[in-house]
């Protein structure tokens, strides 16, 4: 659990209805239906609307990272690497199969079968920049949903508040509907505002820094297992690693 995460969003929300009852408002009068479904509705189809759908289940997928994020081994990948490489140069390549079978991370498996395989380093550097390029693009696709959506919700919520206002206009006989037109009017514009600057941002960056981890690893691995190849001592391969590491 990231308790940072679920700390962060519970100042942030109740900060502001901790606001609204200072000021002497009441929470009810910040729960409007109408306004909260123009506003999520509305950033929802504008999100759909630029994604694929793979991108789009994917980034909702990448939510549970907020609170749950994919634990940090590299650590652990450090020791691996230790032992893999002095396996290679002590036994030869051949004896890194138990290794690759006792792997868990398919990025890791391809590495050292293609090192068993007798693969140069020029080209293994090749296979794996590609799978690298191809996990990072996907993995920022999916989560630019979030940044999208903390761009758009403002503007929904603004146009939330014209409709609120074109309600106003058209009850002006009728003082008696003003009250609601004006609420809603005012309240879409703090879901829209409030949710992306609260919620949605802040989502988008964190799953940004996730992400960046995991590809700074990929590269890690890509690196060691070239120099694996070219037969680089055990000692500068651990140089390299601890490069990463700082």
């Amino acid at each position: 659990m990231d308790w940072a995460s679920l700390i962060g969003l519970a100042l942030a929300l109740g900060g502001v209805l901790l606001g609204q009852l200072l000021e002497g408002g009441h929470l009810g009068s910040l729960i409007q239906p109408t306004a909260f479904v123009v506003v999520v509705t509305g950033t929802l189809g504008a999100v759909l609307l630029q994604s694929n759908m793979q991108s789009f289940l994917r980034g909702v997928d990448m939510v549970r990272w907020i609170f749950s994020p994919p634990p940090d081994n590299s650590l652990e990948i450090a020791r691996d690497i230790g032992l893999w490489s002095q396996t290679a140069r002590r036994d030869g390549f051949l004896r890194l199969e138990s290794h690759m079978d006792a792997a868990n991370d398919p990025f890791t498996v391809k590495g050292l079968r293609m090192i068993i395989d007798g693969v140069s380093a020029e080209k293994l550097r090749e296979i794996l920049d590609v799978d690298i390029t191809m996990f990072e693009t996907r993995e920022r696709q999916a989560v630019k949903i979030w940044e999208s959506a903390g761009g758009y919700a403002p503007t929904v919520g603004i146009l939330g508040a014209v409709l609120g206002l074109i309600h106003v206009m058209e009850n002006l006989a009728e003082p008696a509907k003003l009250g609601g037109g004006i609420a809603v009017a005012f309240v879409a514009t703090i879901y829209g505002v409030g949710l992306a600057n609260l919620v949605l941002l802040p989502i988008g960056n964190k799953l940004k820094a996730i992400v960046s981890r995991e590809v700074n690893k990929r590269e890690m691995l890509a690196d060691v297992f070239c120099g694996i190849a070219t037969g680089d001592n055990s000692h500068i391969i651990e140089e390299r690693v601890a490069g990463y590491l700082r």
